[in-house]
């Protein structure tokens, strides 16, 4: 199961007043294993960014002039995350952005299946603050480099984020996840199975055992059950 983790940054929070994209950041999960596969740019805008973001992000347009604009590397981050589930944490805002920025281009809309982390932690954790940070902190996740928002590195964070919040959620057809030595045996797919072994009981374990439900019967004044099955229908001698 392929997944991608993204994020963007903005030059303001409406696509529809003109705002575009300034970063944009895709790390990739296999099996739920973070790969080193990942797609980062800085992107120009074209434009002047809100005071409001740069206090967010620290991105300023002086920054941004010599980084390629999203037309250029549109192309490169469809081809990299393909059809992949994508998640997002607070999706609409940057699916938002990134339709707007290939509606711009003439191309589709993204199509893929998204998973909104922010709705799913909405969910897990009623009444409680369910930021990237907030998250962090629940799960342990060290995040103390993160002093402003920046897309490739809020991705790593989510990537651990979401492993945390759906650890114990593994199916065997899934998503399998075997420790190292676990890995290095051969998974059985079939229905083979080897012969059971069986280790038939000696005369002293057979006397212990005896002595044992005797002890059983004794206390509970006659009523061990497993004595009773034994005198009726006799015991085969295997442990």
């Amino acid at each position: 199961m392929r997944r991608i983790v993204l994020d963007t940054e903005t030059t303001g929070l409406d696509p529809r007043q003109g705002h575009r994209i300034i970063e944009l950041a895709a790390i990739e999960l296999d099996n739920r294993n973070i790969t080193l596969r990942r797609f980062h740019r800085y992107l120009n805008p074209e434009r002047e960014i809100d005071a409001g973001a740069v206090a967010v992000h620290g991105l300023t347009y002086e920054r941004l002039q010599g980084e390629p604009k999203f037309s250029d590397v549109a192309h490169g981050f469809l081809e990299f995350i393909g059809e992949a589930e994508l998640i997002i944490h607070n999706a609409p805002f940057d699916m938002g952005f990134l339709n707007h920025e290939l509606s711009l281009l003439g191309l589709p809309q993204l199509t893929n299946p998204v998973l909104d982390t922010l709705k799913m932690a909405r969910e897990m954790h009623p009444g409680k603050k369910n930021s990237l940070d907030a998250l962090c902190g629940r799960y342990e996740i060290d995040n103390a480099h993160r002093t402003l928002h920046g897309a490739l590195l809020d991705t790593e964070l989510l990537a651990e984020v979401y492993l945390a919040m759906t650890r114990g959620q593994d199916t065997f057809l899934d998503e399998p996840h075997f420790s190292e030595a676990q890995s290095a045996s051969p998974v059985m797919l079939d229905s083979t199975r080897p012969a059971l072994r069986v280790l038939r009981a000696n005369e002293t374990e057979l006397a212990e055992h005896a002595a044992q439900l005797a002890g059983i019967n004794k206390a509970s004044k006659g009523a061990c059950l497993w004595l009773k099955l034994e005198s009726a229908e006799g015991v085969e001698n295997t442990i």
